[in-house]
């Protein structure tokens, strides 16, 4: 190449350069702008709060038998207590053929500390009251069984919503009636404010 063509090279190898550059830029912008993040599954994130469980400086057990008093207290029946864990269930009725049910789940887990980890879970469940019409059978000559409505029915309560409780004001209030019932605790101490309820009620179904 004559020493007049190298100028015109250089520049021809510059203009190149400058176009893959430019292209591999567009193209990583584009990727940018078409990879979007998918949102959260029901808005379940896993951010660090602290809704569902307290640190006590107790034992599990002695926290779980604190926990097991707390329901007591607020009316609840235990179904099942063990030393790492209570289940009880309150029954509400706000209307005449609702019937609510709030299922409280608590476990308790050691800490290297010799203190526990107390992780409380509430299951709010609805029924409704479902009528179902009972039918006789009734023979007729030459035409066959004929069923028919005998004017009596039976009702049934129906599961027809369930969701779990995420009032944090509710869940601080029952883990201010744990920390209440903890021994060195005061006796004559007032006791925090009760835990209205049900909270969050679930809409039925139609």
């Amino acid at each position: 190449m004559s020493p007049a063509n190298m100028p015109s090279a250089n520049l021809f190898t510059r203009s190149i350069t400058l176009a893959l550059v430019l292209a591999a830029s567009l193209t990583a912008c584009g990727s940018s702008q078409t990879k979007k993040e998918e949102p959260a599954p029901l808005g379940e994130t896993f951010g660090a709060d602290d809704t569902y469980s307290r640190s006590y400086e107790v034992p599990p057990p002695t926290a779980c038998e604190a926990t097991r008093r707390a329901l007591l207290g607020q009316g609840y029946v235990i179904g099942k207590m063990s030393p790492g864990a209570v289940e009880a269930i309150k029954n509400f009725q706000p209307q005449a053929d609702v019937h609510t049910q709030l299922k409280v789940l608590t476990t308790c887990v050691p800490k290297s500390d010799g203190g526990s980890l107390v992780f409380i879970n509430a299951v709010q469940d609805l029924y409704a009251l479902k009528s179902q019409s009972n039918s006789a059978s009734v023979g007729v000559s030459m035409i066959g069984s004929v069923s028919l409505p005998i004017g009596t029915s039976n009702a049934n309560l129906v599961r027809v919503g369930s969701n779990t409780v995420q009032n944090q004001d509710f869940y601080r209030r029952l883990f201010d009636r744990v920390t209440f019932y903890l021994p060195g605790t005061p006796t004559n101490a007032p006791p925090p404010p009760e835990p209205e309820g049900p909270p969050d009620p679930v809409t039925p179904k139609q």
